[in-house]
C-alpha cells in the first residue's frame, strides 16, 4: 500500500472539488497542516481495509490510525503496519 500524495480524481469532478475544499476548511480549524495530508494514503488504507475486514471498519481504522501518528508514528509506517495486517487477515468468502 502506498500513497501518491495526490487526490483520486484527476478529472477535476466536483466532488473532489467538494471533497479538497472540506479538507482544507477542517485543516484550517483544527489548526492542522494540510501538507501532512497524503489522500492517496488515506483512500489506500480505507481500500485495503474495507475490501479485507468490512467497510464499516474504514472509519474506525482511519481514526486509530490518526491516533497512532498523533502519538508519533510515522504516517507511512502506520499505513505499512496496516498493510501487513490486512494481507494477514483472514478472508471471508462470501460466495457461500
Amino acid at each position: 500500500m502506498t500513497g501518491s500524495g495526490q487526490w483520486l480524481d484527476t478529472r477535476g469532478g466536483r466532488a473532489m472539488n467538494e471533497l479538497r475544499k472540506w479538507t482544507s476548511t477542517l485543516c484550517a480549524d483544527l489548526d492542522l497542516d494540510p501538507d501532512c495530508l497524503d489522500p492517496g494514503l488515506i483512500f489506500a488504507m480505507a481500500r485495503d481495509v474495507s475490501r479485507a475486514v468490512a467497510k464499516p471498519a474504514v472509519p474506525l481504522t482511519t481514526f486509530l490510525a490518526g491516533m497512532a501518528v498523533a502519538k508519533g508514528l510515522p504516517p507511512a509506517e502506520v499505513a505499512a503496519r496496516l498493510s501487513a495486517l490486512t494481507q494477514r487477515w483472514p478472508r471471508i468468502d462470501w460466495r457461500d
